[in-house]
This record gives structure tokens, sequence and C-alpha cells, in this order.
């Protein structure tokens, strides 16, 4: 079993990875900065890594999805991020697709279940 776990914990990782871009994104119509979205995307049930996140972020910046600035008004200079114009509009396509791939999957899995 410890071979097929492995398997799995792959698998599992492959299904969350395209949907922690839309969480992200979900949370930054105001500025957030990294280490707070960590915290606000747990406390409602995605966790995701440090390690996972920071390049998301940095990756989405050059994008030109989402903008930064630079809080150096703290002891420790912080990075926001929040969603750029165009950002806002990537966000509500992926929205739109995520709803219609969901609503597609259930149709499959409700069918498949329906046939046995």
């Amino acid at each position: 079993m410890g071979d097929a776990k492995q398997h799995i914990d792959k698998l599992m990782q492959e299904l969350r990875r395209g949907t922690i871009t839309i969480g992200v994104l979900s949370q930054l119509s105001e500025p957030q900065y990294g280490y707070s979205l960590v915290t606000m995307l747990d406390e409602k049930g995605i966790q995701v890594e440090p390690g996972t996140l920071y390049p998301l972020l940095r990756r989405l910046e050059k994008q030109g999805i989402l903008d930064s600035k630079w809080d150096t008004n703290e002891s420790r200079p912080r990075k926001y991020y929040l969603l750029s114009e165009t950002g806002k509009e990537v966000f509500e396509l992926l929205v739109a697709e995520w709803k219609n791939i969901v609503s597609s999957l259930n149709h499959l899995i409700e069918d498949e279940g329906e046939g046995k």
C-alpha cells in the first residue's frame, strides 16, 4: 500500500495544483502579503505551502495578473499583492471555467453512480 499511497498523494497534489491559483486570486481583491495569504487560505480549508505560494505569486505578477507594492513602514518590509485590472478579468474567466468543469465532472460522476 505504501507505493499506492505515493501515487495517490501525487494525484491529489496534481488535482489541487490548478485550484490553488483560483483560491489565491479569490483573496486578492484586497492587498495581501504572502504569509497573510497562507493563513487566510488555511482558515478556509485550503492548505498551501509557502514554497508553492511564493513562486506562484511571482509568476502571476510577471504575467501581469497581479500588481505588487512594498510596504516599508513596518520593521520588516512586506511585499503586498493585488489583482491587476487584467487579473480581475482573468479571475472571472477562471471561475467560469472552474464552474463548467465542476458541472461536467459532477454529471460524469453521477451518471457513473446511476449506471451501477
